[in-house]
């Protein structure tokens, strides 16, 4: 049974990256989905597609080995324009070494975009 499925999936990527797989397989959900995404689009593995399964789907993910730890942040700490720096300390091995994962109110994104756009929102996820 899942408790957390946004836990659940980043450790399956993890897990797959780690011993050295090309392509693992994680269950469906918008959230999920959208942090692929911020993934994606910062070259951390390549791409997804959702394959159906009847039960609610699954994403088959494309590894690129690039990532060395994933996780969610639990509980979804609020983060506000100027407080990413804290969380960047806390999270990160170093200065801009990997990425915070924050829930705002124009999406998901990461946390460099959303100090561009000026946003703060909830930490959701880490990965470097």
């Amino acid at each position: 049974m899942l408790q957390d499925p946004l836990a659940d999936a980043l450790t399956v990527v993890k897990n797959a990256e780690r011993i050295g797989k090309d392509e693992c397989v994680v269950k469906a959900n918008k959230l999920v989905g959208n942090i692929l995404k911020v993934m994606h689009e910062n070259a951390y593995i390549g791409s997804f597609e959702t394959l159906e399964d009847g039960k609610g789907g699954m994403f088959k993910v494309e590894l690129v080995g690039k990532i060395i730890d994933t996780r969610a942040i639990k509980p979804r700490f609020a983060v506000g324009i100027d407080g990413y720096e804290k969380w960047e300390r806390r999270f990160l091995p170093a200065h801009n070494i990997g990425l915070l994962i924050v829930s705002t109110p124009k999406g998901v994104v990461d946390h460099k975009k959303a100090k561009e756009l000026g946003l703060g929102g909830r930490l959701l996820s880490y990965v470097y």
